[in-house]
């Protein structure tokens, strides 16, 4: 299963966890949060190298979105419907298949609790990125090791 998870090479020292960041587009790239990828990626690349860096969006993304956030290092799964099944499937794959030291979620969305409480229970680390005070999860925030809400 290794083979199907493709690694972005960070420039990181040997050793640093690895990271598996998986952002909910439709949940986080909304108007009211102005979030900006750089910054979701930033959060996640401090707590070591970035091993997976994926962006889920729907068949109504712009073309616009998916060159740009290719442009800033993400892979873009794009995908018919609802991104939480495709994202929450990934991201305990990358669990289970001991891909990632670390996983981080950036969501609004408490379907993702199973999947942060999954990984827990292989001993990887959690990490909640909540793209506004106001789209905060509080049952992922609960769940996660470790929260952080953009723009505090």
């Amino acid at each position: 299963m290794r083979g199907l998870l493709r690694r972005v090479v960070g420039g990181s020292a040997p050793g640093e966890p690895r990271v598996g960041l998986f952002v909910d587009g439709p949940n986080v790239l909304r108007s009211e949060f102005d979030v900006d990828l750089d910054d979701v990626s930033a959060v996640a690349r401090s707590r070591g190298q970035a091993a997976l860096v994926r962006l889920y969006v729907d068949e109504h993304a712009t073309p616009g979105l998916i060159q740009a956030a290719e442009a800033h290092g993400f892979e873009v799964f794009t995908t018919s419907g609802d991104v939480d099944v495709k994202l929450a499937v990934d991201a305990t794959e990358a669990v289970v298949a001991d891909d990632i030291d670390v996983l981080a979620i950036a969501s609004r969305d408490m379907d993702f609790k199973p999947v942060l409480e999954t990984a827990a229970r292989y001993g990887v680390k959690t990490l909640a990125i909540a793209p506004g005070t106001y789209g905060r999860s509080d049952a992922l925030r609960s769940v996660a090791h470790e929260a952080v809400t953009l723009g505090e």
